[in-house]
């Protein structure tokens, strides 16, 4: 009963994690090294993430500066920024890239603010769908007369104490974000 709680335990914090990459790489109008993670680039025929070919720094509040490790890609790297879904053109000086995150205008800041709830919402039934697990696994070993009725009930409980706690983290996440988001 124990291990079925803390594998469902387990598997409820990668959901958290998963979404905190995921709200990481949504750009909220100040520069951030993670909305690069998700592009990769050709490199020598596999698709390698910019942030393990280049050193990514912060140089201003809106200025991201890409220093590729080879400079023979730096038109590959600047290629795929390009063909991103983040809509930003970088700069190229021959030796780094510079990308300047232009301010959001209010209707985009509220798309994100959309985008960000729907990915807590996914987030959450991630979430329930771990429980539904985690109580089929509890119900299985009655059946099995492996623990009694009282043992199920107490494993329910933990269960659902569990999932409302990560429900609530969740939440909590997303109003971070959005915050973040709306804040100018």
């Amino acid at each position: 009963m124990k291990e079925v709680i803390s594998a469902t335990k387990e598997r409820m914090e990668k959901c958290i994690t998963a979404l905190s990459n995921e709200l990481a790489s949504i750009r909220a109008g100040r520069a951030n090294p993670a909305v690069l993670d998700r592009i990769t680039v050709e490199y020598y025929g596999t698709p390698t993430p910019i942030n393990q070919m280049a050193s990514i720094s912060v140089a201003e509040a809106r200025i991201l500066v890409v220093t590729p490790y080879d400079k023979s890609q730096l038109k590959p790297i600047e290629k795929a920024i390009q063909a991103s879904d983040l809509g930003i053109n970088p700069a190229n000086d021959g030796s780094v890239l510079r990308i300047v995150f232009p301010q959001l205008t209010e209707e985009r800041r509220k798309e994100l603010c959309k985008t960000v709830s729907k990915t807590c919402e996914e987030s959450k039934v991630a979430v329930r769908n771990v429980r539904r697990d985690g109580m089929d696994k509890i119900k299985a070993k009655k059946k099995a007369n492996e623990i009694t009725e009282d043992d199920v009930k107490e494993a329910e409980k933990e269960i659902q104490k569990l999932t409302d706690k990560y429900i609530e983290k969740i939440d909590k996440i997303g109003e971070d974000k959005d915050k973040e988001i709306m804040s100018i």
